[in-house]
């Protein structure tokens, strides 16, 4: 695997393939692994006290997972096949949080062989599992945050210990003699509810004082994910950190002892994937007219087009994470150009496989390129191949800012290609500049 190093933006990158090979078809992505260490640089400096461990779900591309593991972070894992991608790449197990409060037995199993003790619970028969299976464990009990409306996707629905519950689950713990190190907490993915980060901390604050008046000394907190990835995000990662890093000042303030980590996927990820598909079939319908009518010259056309991903591949999200997408054309329209209404149909022989019922493009022909930017975030980790179509190619590139962070010693695990570069990569951890900071 190649990376194209020192490309300005990943549109440039799109826009040098297509021009190289002008009878390609088949739709890719462009990863801009300098923007995920952008991230990295911005996450270090908005919330020092915070340890990122990256949620495996969001994005299980090895290269990025070896990017990840090279930069620091702890992973959140949320079953065996994930544990063991993480175990390949040299990861130590005490940067794994096994963060599945609902496991299988084997999958305890494997991570007890493998010495990977953090993991949550918010049951009592998760509880007797653990002391049956591995009672060297280190139990995190999740909790149910104050619920919110302003996420994507929630998870308060099918996780989450009550508040009133928690004496009850503490002091079976108790009776187990089972190790409860600390609290976690999930706000609900691409959540856009600032508020809710600082009365979830609070919360936990009261259930760490519970914990104490019942003989434990917890020493960890884990604040979950739901972070944005994407300067189109209804919320700015800056605008919840202005709340959230006084909530925890406050509440388990740097003497305390307590160690934070956090569980972020689509920050890491979301803006780093761009995708480009092929228009490979349109039609020309009617406005308003009925199914079959004829256009005339005096319709204005409406335009249906048909490219080579869709909803059972790479635009998943769009089902499974509510997903907004825009799409745009491979170059910009002119001045002058008009924009017609048109709908953007996957390649599959689903009704359902459509990515956009209603947007607004210039005229396409077949064998024109549409982009998507933003697709970093449980896309490529839920595609499959539904009607035999393949998955897109990924390419990877860096802007050349990030030359000095690329420049380190050691083996990165795959090889870097410039015109005069070659070698191998690892990554040194630079400063994120205030503008970048404030974008996400």
């Amino acid at each position: 695997m190649n990376v194209d190093m020192f490309r300005d933006t990943p549109l440039d990158m799109i826009r040098e393939r297509v021009a190289a090979c002008p009878d390609a078809e088949d739709a890719f992505f462009v990863c801009d692994l300098g923007d995920i260490i952008q991230k990295f640089n911005i996450w270090k400096q908005t919330l020092p006290r915070v340890d990122p461990f990256y949620a495996v779900k969001c994005n299980d591309d090895l290269r990025v997972l070896s990017l990840l593991a090279k930069l620091g972070t702890g992973f959140d894992c949320a079953s065996k096949g994930e544990i063991q991608k993480i175990l390949s790449l040299k990861v130590s197990p005490s940067r794994i949080v096994y963060a599945n409060p609902c496991k299988q037995n084997s999958h305890i199993k494997y991570a007890a062989k493998h010495k990977v003790n953090l993991t949550t619970f918010d049951n009592e028969t998760e509880l007797h599992k653990m002391k049956a299976i591995n009672p060297d464990a280190e139990m995190v009990l999740r909790i149910l945050p104050p619920q919110s409306d302003k996420v994507q996707c929630q998870l308060g629905n099918k996780f989450g210990c009550e508040i009133k519950d928690v004496r009850r689950l503490l002091s079976v713990a108790k009776e187990l003699n089972v190790n409860v190190v600390g609290v976690s907490f999930h706000v609900g993915s691409g959540c856009y509810d600032a508020e809710v980060y600082a009365a979830s901390v609070r919360l936990s604050r009261v259930v760490f004082d519970i914990a104490k008046d019942m003989g434990f000394n917890f020493s960890l907190l884990d604040i979950g994910g739901g972070f944005p990835g994407q300067k189109s995000a209804k919320i700015s990662f800056k605008e919840i950190c202005d709340v959230l890093a006084p909530a925890l000042d406050e509440y388990f303030p740097k003497d305390s002892g307590v160690r934070i980590i956090a569980e972020p996927g689509r920050y890491f990820v979301a803006s780093a994937y761009t995708i480009a598909v092929n228009v490979i079939a349109k039609r020309r319908v009617a406005r308003d007219g009925e199914e079959g009518q004829e256009v005339t010259q005096n319709d204005e056309p409406v335009f249906m087009y048909y490219v080579n991903d869709g909803v059972y591949g790479s635009f998943n999200c769009l089902l499974f994470d509510h997903a907004e997408l825009t799409a745009y054309p491979l170059y910009p329209a002119k001045d002058d150009e008009p924009l017609f209404e048109c709908s953007i149909w996957g390649p599959t022989c689903d009704g359902l496989d459509c990515i956009n019922q209603k947007t607004h493009l210039p005229e396409f022909d077949t064998g024109n390129w549409i982009i998507f930017p933003d697709m970093g975030a449980y896309t490529v980790s839920a595609s499959s191949t539904f009607n035999g179509m393949p998955k897109p190619r990924i390419f990877y590139m860096s802007n050349e800012i990030y030359r000095s962070q690329l420049a380190g010693k050691g083996s990165f695990g795959f090889a870097c290609k410039d015109f005069s570069l070659r070698g191998e990569l690892d990554y040194l951890v630079g400063s994120a500049d205030a503008d970048a900071i404030s974008t996400y």
